[in-house]
């Protein structure tokens, strides 16, 4: 979503989850965001209040509304918490390091960090960062990194939590890096890969955000009008790319490309 609140709620309101005025009207449908709701859009604070909202309302309707943490909440949070303290180094030859640095060059937004709140930065740190839904595992990023915090879903969300909630600078580094890597699913082996990553997670297919579709593809954002499967259908990407003019998908699944 990266900020684009307004693109989100038509998104969610021509899939019958949301109602005009941006309320959950999608009963007890169980619906995942997969992160990056800040950063290079206009609005990242309202596409996290959004989402908390739609969160308790789909709960009291009787279904779900539920997110992962992307790696750019984990860029937001952490300027929040060190701002441009600079991260230790393991090595010469590296240029300085800050979360404050970073954020800027991916995208932040000032208006993001102004409005964030102490509820914000409470449910943001204590969302999920690996999932299952429906026979599949939902991470956010491409990536086998998730597997340095733990040895199934469990073990990955509490460990990541505990980082979270303490004050390790250089811990909370190795999230926001581990998060930036990509295309674990990728070429000859990505099957291979995938099919190892499921058997260790559980679930039947990967699903994930973080690389856009297009770049994937090798083709502009506004051509891409569904998710991507790959991987000899092991892996289902998701991410648009709407901050660089792509569609805002929401995908039932289990998914199938069409005949």
């Amino acid at each position: 979503m990266h900020g684009h609140r307004e693109e989100l709620v038509e998104a969610l309101r021509e899939s019958e989850l949301v109602d005009d005025a941006g309320d959950w009207c999608g009963g007890d449908a169980h619906l995942w965001f997969l992160g990056d709701f800040v950063d290079r859009g206009p609005d990242g604070i309202g596409v996290i209040e959004l989402v908390m909202r739609l969160e308790e309302q789909a709960a009291e309707a009787g279904g779900a509304a539920r997110t992962l943490l992307g790696n750019h909440e984990i860029l937001l949070l952490g300027v929040h918490r060190f701002g441009d303290a600079e991260v230790p180094r393991e090595a010469e030859g590296f240029g300085p390091r800050s979360f404050a640095r970073s954020w800027l060059i991916n995208g932040g937004q000032p208006e993001d960090q102004d409005e964030l709140t102490f509820e914000h930065v409470e449910w943001l740190s204590t969302r999920p960062l690996v999932a299952h839904a429906a026979d599949h595992l939902l991470l956010h990023s491409d990536t086998l990194e998730y597997l340095g915090w733990g040895e199934d879903a469990g073990q990955i969300n509490r460990a990541v939590h505990e980082i979270l909630a303490g004050d390790d600078i250089k811990e909370w580094w190795e999230v926001w890096r581990r998060m930036t890597t990509r295309y674990a699913f990728r070429g000859p082996d990505g099957p291979d890969v995938a099919e190892e990553l499921l058997a260790q997670l559980g679930g039947e297919r990967i699903v994930h955000g973080h690389s856009v579709i297009a770049d994937q593809l090798g083709i502009h954002p506004a051509q891409i009008d569904g998710p991507f499967l790959y991987a000899d259908g092991k892996v289902l990407g998701v991410d648009g790319g709407l901050f660089a003019g792509g569609p805002c998908l929401v995908v039932p699944l289990p998914w199938q490309p069409e005949d």
